[in-house]
């Protein structure tokens, strides 16, 4: 059998020694010119870290790099060092010199050196790091070990002050083919969930630097699922010695679950740097689309090299992969897949093919020759060489290439997990995890800022762009902000297309900062349309985006993509680009006044807050913008921030910003304190309403967590109806200091308690105003004639108190004092004329005993749908609908009026009521009675002037 031949062993023809030095020549062979490729591409300090590394593996010796102790396990197996490596340790240590070991046999702990990694590859570049597995004796103490880590720590260190970044992995063959491994196996690698894709990187592309070969080469690709057995011959026949080859274990099968962790880690990866990911996406998408009869590259590469095909382009690692993932796309007809592959690959292996080098390396040559064979022209290699020039246009059209690749990885990946049901738990936690991740990342949503440069781009920023406020065309009406590239004028931008168009401003400028397009060095020429936006607002503007959202963002953390997004920082901005008093400065009117409240300016009580933009930056880093105006834009903004507040201590930072032309800081202040306040009171979860005044108008939040209210009520007569509303619950009334601030109210609600019923009453010459605010919160008022202050009192206190002894009469036995609501009075006092200023707790009305008044009940039941019926009781007698019709509160007028002594006439009074026949034995809230008492008294004093 000559050495130009395919070489098969067959273990029942027996196998010749001869053959198998033929074999382990060949991949020797192989070896030599990827590890003189990977030295070519080295600077001399670099070239002799590589040299070097077998001798410090193989010695300890005091006077060179990695010494730790004597006793730090040392010896490489089958190694001793060459002249020029001599050479190179003496020039590094004058005074070392090599003694030989001596002895029959001394112990050589150390297995064999590899390196990992792009040296070598069609991708090697100046910054590539060396991966070096240290394969070591299996008996190692935990104390050598420990020695042999601090010795490659060190390493680490010595390699990095002669330019190289080195990094060392420790090796137990026997424990890494039962798969137990302790540290992740490269610099680029995720884990032990990788275990056999690893072992076929392992095989098909590492270096072999010194010491045992692997004895996989000397298995060929149809012993494959033979291996332990063929292996074990070679050993026990003596076709090999022991001592010259190591085992990390064949590769007849691979357990889809490996596919669905490698498609996992390079998506995750592939999020942040696409074009790293697409290839090791594509190549798991093979070995997956073939399962369970996968013929993985290193099988491939290993039958090269028994049918003696040498060659070392196409044996190249980067090389391999390609041409499988070609021949997988080709063969399924998706070129467009296959095109971005090809860029992929072009950017990853970073030499530019335009323009002269010096140097032709052979990566060059090889890269020339592929582009060739694509079919690639002058202009599509410029376009990828000035990748690093890339702006906004071509970013986002490749992004969509690569966002595209990435949800289909992913669906497939998805669907191979169903179809082979290999989802442990782990994986459908990492693939729920993973579908948020490119989710928060690539998905497009309303409201949503679109981040369109994961990783195409070094930098998109722009040096000169110019902001235009114009008409749009297709809205009549509706205006539009345009960015152009270059410093356009007021005749030029219209010629030219723009970058970027939004309807609104901070939408634009928050897609500018998110991208990278504006940075701090941009200049911006600024047509501001028919918007108050001047170039200080638009400096302002741009740095309070930079300062809530602060580039790069960190990446996202796997623990809040297992819940809901929540916001993370929220700025707002109040009028931006309007003037909100711009009409007193065309008329040149400077405005002097003491209102200054920005809800309700001046003696025309303007609401100086006429938008809001909200930018908010999520816990899952996507970046979302939305804006309000209108008449109720303030609450509506309010609402919804509320709204989309988490549970909990953890709150959003919120700024609030306004850079308008007038009165800019007591808006954003005003804003700010409303929003504070509002938090802290939707916060205490203790169902709270809010009441604002903005300009003539209330406005009230119901604040319940996830489903805040928000309730607009025109008129003061409108709001009384809605605070008279029964409540099902005790519900806290918070008012704004500026609201109601010349009404009684303003004294009132800030006093409202629970578990008592609070009598409020103001006099005013011949009128009174009463105020009931019952237990739950809901206010009740009545206008009344004023006699004295027993006669206003009196009946209100009588019929509050045999209301409170009926609930009380269904009560429990057992339940205790505190069960029982405490009524309590007060008196509004006037500091000025007809102005209500102060309060004054008053004791309650005090009424004789003995002192004998005029009873007068109501029962309310239920009668047709939807309708009542009334009896009433006049001392005991009663009087009902059946028998009086609607003559009934006639009837009962004479009745009153011809029972009283005294000839003068004064309003008849109910004193007390029974709604058992409405509302069963649910108990209801005194303001209800209150409203029925006050309907059935007015239809009562009606009649009562008709007799």
């Amino acid at each position: 059998m000559t050495r130009t031949h395919e070489i098969r062993p067959d273990l029942d023809e027996g196998i010749d020694r001869k053959v198998l030095s033929q074999l382990r020549a060949r991949f020797l062979k192989l070896n030599e010119g990827r590890l003189g490729r990977a030295l070519e591409g080295l600077s001399t300090r670099q070239q002799s870290v590589l040299t070097l590394l077998p001798l410090f593996f193989h010695v300890n010796h005091p006077l060179l790099p990695g010494y730790v102790s004597g006793s730090t396990p040392a010896g490489l197996s089958n190694y001793e060092p060459d002249t020029n490596t001599l050479a190179e340790a003496q020039r590094l240590t004058r005074s070392f010199s090599y003694k030989p070991r001596h002895g029959s046999n001394p112990p050589r702990p150390i297995h064999g050196l590899f390196l990992m990694g792009s040296l070598g590859t069609l991708a090697q570049a100046d910054q590539s790091d060396m991966d070096v597995w240290v394969c070591h004796a299996p008996d190692l103490s935990e104390s050598e070990l420990s020695e042999l880590s601090k010795k490659c720590q060190l390493l680490e260190t010595w390699a990095a002050s002669q330019g190289a970044e080195a990094h060392f992995f420790l090796i137990d063959p026997e424990r890494f083919v039962k798969g137990e491994r302790d540290t992740q196996l490269s610099s680029e690698n995720c884990g032990s969930t990788q275990h056999y894709l690893l072992l076929d990187e392992f095989y098909r592309t590492a270096i072999w630097l010194a010491g045992r070969t692997p004895i996989w080469w000397l298995v060929p690709v149809y012993e494959e699922t033979a291996y332990d057995l063929y292996t074990h011959t070679l050993l026990s026949k003596r076709f090999i010695r022991a001592d010259e080859t190591l085992d990390l274990g064949h590769l007849a099968r691979i357990p889809p679950g490996e596919f669905i962790g490698a498609g996992l880690w390079q998506l995750f990866k592939g999020i942040e740097s696409p074009y790293k990911s697409v290839l090791k996406l594509l190549l798991t998408e093979v070995y997956a689309s073939e399962h369970p009869q996968v013929q993985c590259l290193s099988l491939r590469f290993k039958k090269a090299v028994f049918a003696n095909q040498l060659d070392l382009d196409e044996l190249d690692p980067y090389m391999v992969v390609y041409r499988r993932i070609e021949e997988y796309l080709t063969a399924r007809n998706e070129p467009e897949r296959l095109e971005l592959v090809r860029r992929a690959l072009y950017l990853k292996i970073n030499r530019k093919l335009t323009g002269n080098s010096r140097t032709q390396s052979w990566q060059r040559t090889l890269l020339e020759r592929l582009a060739s064979e694509w079919h690639w022209d002058q202009r599509q290699l410029t376009l990828l060489d000035s990748r690093s020039q890339w702006k906004v246009r071509q970013v986002s059209a490749e992004r969509r290439a690569l966002v595209n690749e990435l949800n289909y990885s992913y669906r497939f990946l998805t669907q191979f997990a169903r179809t082979e049901q290999t989802v442990s738990l782990i994986n459908k936690r990492d693939l729920n995890v993973l579908g948020r991740r490119l989710y928060a990342a690539f998905e497009r949503k309303a409201d949503k800022v679109e981040f369109i440069n994961p990783g195409i781009a070094p930098d998109l920023a722009e040096d000169t762009l110019t902001l235009v406020q114009s008409r749009n065309k297709k809205e009549p009406g509706q205006t539009q902000w345009g960015l152009y590239n270059g410093s356009l004028t007021a005749l030029e931008w219209e010629h030219f297309a723009p970058i970027k168009r939004s309807r609104e401003l901070l939408e634009l400028l928050t897609w500018c900062h998110r991208n990278g397009v504006i940075d701090s060095s941009t200049r911006l020429a600024l047509h501001p349309g028919t918007s108050d936006l001047s170039e200080f607002e638009l400096f302002n503007l741009l740095g309070s985006l930079q300062q809530c959202i602060a580039l790069p963002l960190p990446t996202v953390a796997e623990e809040p993509l297992l819940r809901a997004a929540v916001p993370s920082e929220v700025l707002i901005l109040v009028n931006v680009g309007i003037d909100p008093l711009k009409h007193h400065r065309d008329l040149n009117i400077l405005m002097t006044t003491e209102r200054t409240d920005s809800l309700s300016y001046a003696g025309v009580r303007e609401n100086l807050v006429l938008t809001l933009d909200q930018v908010t930056l999520n816990s899952w880093n996507e970046v979302l913008v939305n804006r309000f105006d209108g008449p109720h834009a303030l609450l509506d903004c309010l609402r919804d921030y509320l709204n989309n507040l988490p549970r909990g201590a953890l709150q959003p930072s919120l700024k609030v910003r306004c850079f308008c032309h007038n009165r800019a800081q007591f808006i954003a202040r005003r804003v700010e304190e409303i929003i504070d306040t509002a938090q802290n009171l939707l916060l205490s979860e203790l169902n709270h309403r809010y009441l604002i005044q903005v300009q003539q108008h209330y406005h009230v939040l119901e604040l319940v967590p996830g489903q805040v209210n928000h309730i607009a009520l025109a008129t003061l007569p409108a709001l009384l109806d809605y605070l008279g509303e029964e409540q099902p619950r005790y519900s806290p009334l918070h008012l704004d200091p500026m609201a109601l601030e010349d009404h009684d109210l303003a004294l009132i609600l800030p006093m409202g308690q629970p578990e008592c019923i609070q009598v409020f009453y103001r006099i005013t010459e011949q009128q009174a105003e009463l105020y009931v605010l019952d237990e739950f919160n809901a206010l009740w008022q009545q206008h009344l004639p004023y006699h004295d202050e027993q006669s206003l009192l009196v009946p209100l206190q009588r019929f509050l108190q045999s209301i409170l002894f009926r609930r009380e009469a269904v009560l429990p036995m057992d339940a205790g004092p505190d069960s029982r609501l405490e009524t309590l009075y007060y008196q509004l006092l006037p500091s000025g004329p007809g102005r209500a200023r102060r309060v004054e707790a008053r004791p309650a009305p005090q009424t004789p005993v003995n002192k004998p008044f005029y009873d007068v009940q109501a029962i309310v039941g239920k009668a047709a749908p939807g309708e009542v019926q009334v009896t009433l009781y006049c001392n005991q007698r009663e009087f009902s609908e059946l028998e009086h019709g609607d003559q009934l509160f006639s009837v009962v007028a004479r009745e009153i009026v011809e029972q009283r002594r005294e000839s003068e006439r004064y309003r008849c009074y109910i004193t007390d009521l029974d709604l058992s026949g409405l509302l069963g034995d649910g108990q209801s809230s005194s303001n209800l009675y209150l409203r029925y008492k006050a309907d059935l008294e007015r239809a009562l004093n009606e009649a009562l002037e008709q007799v």
